[in-house]
């Protein structure tokens, strides 16, 4: 590996500093201020609606016209389609400015969420802490899967006393993971009925750390784990950190200790780091984030310039004036006062009803009357805060005969049919992927935990995915798994190597008779297949394109 080398800060000199006029017309003074900013660590501190969004997109925008390379530029943000949009406004507003092709330039930004960058230096640079680069990526419900595996194996079932289930486990699991505190403190503080099952607890995480190591396998947390302990090693911490002459952080209110300790790792030698929040709009303490991250953050990163973005474009000023008043009692706080040029006589009302019941009642009966004052249905909307809280609302909806759409639900990655061929794809990629390997199994009739566990470990030991043929398996299950055996033969077998969309479409037609079996309403999940046999056709990587999906 190359010798340590020290960040390069292009001069100033080289640089346009010349604010473009419609820039003066599109931005307000803070927003401007922000964008504008030189060298050194800077916190924006964006109350909600004040255009945090538009602001990052500009930064980028300036930092590409003062000639930083795109590529050393670093965004991060909690959801890859955050990431892509800041970078589509950075891209039009270039190609505005200039007139050369902003395009290519842009796509090299290192743009994305915290755990796909993480995904990414850890193949790149994960063998200095012996870290196999061909490690798969488990999301949360094969992690979850594989504790619950985990769990029955080592006979903590709910018999005599009530055992926590896998998804409760691995949410503790995560949560002592990320705020670095100990399984009794968490337990006392978010999961007092959990406190007597901590025995068991600390032999599930053993066996699943363990478990993991020896597959090769990293959950979303494990991603976090090895990036910071990546950056612990001096050498690999300068090279790192000298990629990125600048960082940009969005959301930084919901991130995590660890991840903090990541950024002040990654600008050990160099001060340019970027960071938008809201200490206001810290809601995923449940994840392990701490607000405490925004609040020190001019300590941890001395000479910190702070702006504060309080013009808000979304909501009318009688909302914002209870917005302030709220605010205003928080202990620890960035002042702020939002104000808006959106004026209104109405003023919030908070109705209190007895049950819910009468709560969906009242919001039907407030529908109807703005129906009435000609307020079209499409221009209303009821929010809550889980899928699952609408159902009565619903019911009382279709009662009253009033249409309605309701956004939300699984994502189309998270649809169980989507996973299903997920496992599949990974048990080619890494045959040592044990969970996956139980989702595969345990669709085939006769094959329950201790039949697919012979099999896993029947590949492992009598050589790898060339062996499945001659694995013994139940009667019952026979047929089936001979098919499953004569697909993955056809995949993995000496002829020219099959490209990804084809690898999908012959696991496909294997999977689409158990679909029918599995599953209620197979025709539109049978469809969700061919598209994503289709966005297959775009990669020539099948682990690219399972570390994308999985992201």
């Amino acid at each position: 590996m190359p010798g340590p080398r020290r960040p390069i800060i292009l001069p100033d000199v080289s640089r346009d500093t010349t604010v473009p006029e419609s820039w003066s017309r599109e931005l307000n003074p803070a927003q401007l201020r922000a964008a504008t900013h030189g060298a050194g660590p800077l916190l924006i501190i964006a109350g909600a609606g004040t255009g945090k969004t538009r602001t990052l997109a500009y930064r980028v925008a300036w930092l590409i016209r003062q000639g930083v390379p795109a590529e050393r530029i670093l965004l991060l943000t909690f959801t890859r389609r955050a990431a892509q949009e800041m970078l589509n406004r950075a891209h039009a507003l270039c190609r505005q400015e200039s007139t050369g092709p902003a395009g290519p330039e842009l796509t090299r930004v290192w743009g994305g969420t915290f755990h796909a960058v993480g995904n990414r230096l850890l193949r790149m640079y994960g063998k200095a802490i012996g870290l196999d680069p061909a490690f798969t990526v488990a999301d949360e419900g094969d992690s979850a899967d594989l504790i619950g595996h985990i769990r029955n194996r080592l006979g903590h079932i709910s018999k005599d006393k009530r055992f926590p289930r896998k998804r409760t486990i691995r949410a503790i699991y995560s949560r002592v993971v990320n705020s670095r505190a100990a399984l009794d403190e968490v337990l006392e503080k978010e999961y007092p009925w959990c406190r007597e099952a901590d025995k068991g607890l600390r032999e599930i995480f053993r066996e699943y750390s363990a478990l993991k190591q020896s597959r090769g396998i990293l959950d979303y947390d494990d991603l976090l784990i090895f990036w910071k302990a990546l950056l612990d090693q001096p050498g690999v911490r300068d090279i790192v950190g000298a990629m990125f002459e600048h960082v940009l952080v969005d959301e930084y209110q919901d991130t995590n200790v660890i991840q903090a300790d990541i950024l002040a790792r990654l600008r050990h030698e160099n001060p340019n780091i970027t960071v938008v929040g809201d200490d206001a709009q810290s809601i995923y303490r449940f994840r392990g984030a701490t607000v405490r991250n925004i609040l020190e953050f001019p300590e941890r990163f001395p000479g910190t310039t702070m702006v504060t973005l309080e013009e808000n474009y979304r909501s009318v000023q009688p909302i914002l004036d209870v917005a302030n008043r709220v605010l205003a009692q928080a202990r620890d706080k960035f002042t702020k006062n939002l104000h808006s040029a959106r004026r209104s006589r109405r003023r919030p009302v908070i109705l209190t009803c007895v049950d819910e019941p009468e709560q969906c009642r009242m919001v039907c009966e407030q529908v109807l009357a703005h129906l009435e004052e000609g307020v079209p249905l499409r221009r209303q909307a009821v929010l809550f805060r889980a899928g699952h809280h609408s159902d009565m609302l619903e019911v009382e909806l279709a009662r009253r005969n009033i249409p309605f759409h309701k956004y939300g639900g699984l994502r189309f990655v998270e649809a169980a049919h989507v996973k299903d061929l997920l496992a599949l794809l990974r048990v080619l990629e890494n045959p040592r992927d044990e969970v996956s390997w139980f989702r595969v199994l345990e669709m085939l009739d006769g094959i329950g935990p201790k039949s697919a566990r012979k099999v896993a470990e029947f590949v492992q030991t009598e050589g790898g995915l060339e062996a499945l043929g001659r694995c013994p398996v139940p009667s019952a299950a026979a047929e089936g798994f001979a098919e499953l055996a004569a697909a993955i033969a056809e995949i993995t077998g000496a002829g020219p190597k099959l490209p990804v969309a084809a690898q999908v479409g012959r696991l496909r037609r294997y999977y689409e008779p158990l679909l029918e079996r599995l599953y209620d309403n197979p025709v539109p999940r049978a469809r969700d297949l061919e598209q994503l046999e289709s966005i297959a056709g775009r990669y020539r990587s099948r682990g690219g394109f399972i570390t994308d999906l999985t992201l």
